[in-house]
């Protein structure tokens, strides 16, 4: 039902770019600061922020002066990063999965004044993504002997619309479509958009199970990117 809710928002937010007058756009590029949740309530480790980045745009469809729909296409990194001990140790151990995706957000989005060079915006809406690329690297040392290994990413094959069946899933796969919550703040000119976004994933990676126990391990992306007005 959750997906559902996610692809008809989607679906509303083409028919209104459609229509609307007044659209406007911007190109954004930026840095993320990715990591997993590692527990149901949601805790992340800070440790494991991975530095990844996002490209792409934003479409800016006015509805009244101070508020704004802002569809768009991104294509961003996410993931996680693990270390056990240092790698001038004897034995080490380090880890990274990251994972790319296409993403499509919705924000409704609420601006300051409603005309001069610089405003102020605070908005939130949710977003679905679906993987498409992505590597998971690992390399350490067992008694001063040393490895690593580098392979793509595998993805379920899964029709989001077989909301009770999953095809594809496996062991070690990771679920391929993603969705959750986003949130934006920032500044805007005449001709750019400065912005601090948080996407707050609801859909667990991995693949292939229903149960709850496991049901802890979620995206979690801060970002902070430039746009440059179409």
């Amino acid at each position: 039902m959750k997906l559902r809710f996610f692809v008809t928002a989607l679906c509303l937010s083409i028919v209104v770019c459609v229509n609307a007058q007044m659209v406007t756009g911007f190109i954004r590029a930026g840095v993320n600061l990715a990591n997993v949740t590692i527990t149901g309530d949601g805790a992340i480790d800070d440790a494991k922020s991975l530095t990844s980045f996002q490209v792409g745009s934003i479409i800016n469809v006015p509805i009244t002066p101070y508020i704004a729909f802002q569809p768009g296409l991104i294509f961003t990194g996410k993931g996680t990063k693990s270390q056990s001990g240092s790698t001038n140790d004897n034995t080490y151990y380090r880890a990274t999965s990251n994972p790319y995706y296409f993403e499509l957000p919705a924000n409704l989005v609420f601006k300051t004044g409603s005309s001069g060079y610089t405003r102020f915006f605070a908005g939130a809406g949710p977003y679905l993504g679906i993987g498409i690329a992505g590597k998971v690297k690992s390399d350490g040392k067992i008694l001063g002997s040393s490895f690593n290994s580098e392979k793509n990413i595998e993805w379920s094959n899964d029709d989001p619309a077989t909301l009770n069946y999953e095809e594809g899933a496996g062991f070690g796969i990771m679920k391929r479509f993603d969705y959750g919550l986003n949130g934006t703040a920032g500044i805007e000119t005449r001709s750019a958009v400065i912005s601090l976004n948080y996407g707050f994933g609801l859909a667990k990676l991995q693949s292939g199970s229903k149960s709850s126990a496991d049901d802890k391990n979620k995206h979690r992306v801060l970002s902070f990117t430039v746009g440059i007005r179409l």
